[in-house]
């Protein structure tokens, strides 16, 4: 069985990251989706939030794909995690060069500590280039209009979420 790890604070779950999900899907019999615990980076929805926010938006994304999605909390260092789930590979999402060279310095890293472990890069389609998290937030707060970053369900926990 192949299982691949998609790793992620998704705080939130955006289109950019369902696209990527989606075509990983293809790639693995079973793609477990790390949610990084990561209190450095202070996130806005709980844990639990994005664990739900993830399982819903993914549900029907199994059925289709055929490939088995499950979302999995860790804490630890994302090697760890790939052994802990099982995984041989890696999944990024790459949206500009940027990107790229942070990645490229932790898959070095993660290659010297467990060489067995491959990382595989899917570029965001064109559309979903920009989207990144942090920014939706911004927006958000900002009172822009985000739809077309996220799905509806995330829209209104994310606006619920910040009083809007």
């Amino acid at each position: 069985m192949r299982i691949g790890l998609y790793p992620g604070t998704f705080d939130p779950i955006t289109l950019g990251h369902v696209d990527i999900i989606r075509r990983s899907a293809g790639l693995v019999d079973r793609l477990v989706i790390g949610v990084a615990i990561n209190r450095d980076k202070g996130p806005l929805f709980s844990l639990e939030e994005r664990v739900a926010m993830i399982e819903h938006e993914t549900a029907e994304l199994s059925a289709q794909t055929g490939t088995e999605i499950v979302v999995h909390p860790f804490e630890n260092l994302l090697i760890d995690c790939a052994r802990d789930v099982g995984a041989q590979l890696i999944v990024r999402g790459l949206r500009a060069v940027a990107d790229f060279e942070y990645e490229y310095q932790m898959v070095g890293m993660n290659r010297a500590l467990d060489s067995s472990v491959e990382t595989v890069f899917l570029m965001a389609e064109a559309r979903h280039q920009a989207i990144a998290s942090k920014l939706v937030k911004e927006i958000a707060r900002l009172g822009g209009d985000i739809s077309k970053f996220v799905t509806p369900a995330v829209r209104e926990q994310l606006l619920e979420k910040l009083n809007r």
